[in-house]
């Protein structure tokens, strides 16, 4: 059973940091899925981060990339999402996912969000101007 839990939401200004942790355990990095999602109120579901653990390859939303990374913690177990230049707009709260759905050819960036059946409690990141 997979286990995901996420922390390091908070308030900031535009313009600065926040690092989002999760904690995964009994995922299994050789044939799985993981990534960041984000939902603001009155918005859809919007997924900022793909990482596909076979080539270690993160792809992010149009709306994040050069502002946001992801990164693994050395034990592997923990990952990260590095949030910078934050903007009002970045408010949401933001999910850790996971899928054990198996595939090739980087399968994890096209992967429908249905398949992402494993969710973290969420934490609250927001943005003020």
């Amino acid at each position: 059973q997979v286990q995901l839990v996420e922390s390091g939401g908070g308030s900031v200004q535009a313009g600065g940091s926040l690092r989002l942790s999760c904690a995964a355990s009994g995922f299994t990095y050789s044939s799985g899925c993981l990534a960041w999602f984000r939902r603001a109120p009155g918005e859809e579901r919007e997924r900022v981060a793909t990482f596909y653990p076979r080539d270690g390859n993160t792809r992010y939303a149009d709306s994040v990339e050069g502002r946001f990374t992801f990164s693994q913690g050395d034990a592997k177990n923990t990952v990260y999402l590095q949030m910078n230049s934050l903007k009002p707009e970045d408010t949401a709260m933001y999910y850790c996912a996971a899928a054990t759905v198996g595939g090739s050819g980087g399968y994890c960036y096209t992967l429908g969000a249905h398949w992402y059946i494993y969710w973290g409690q969420g934490t609250q990141v927001t943005v003020s101007s």
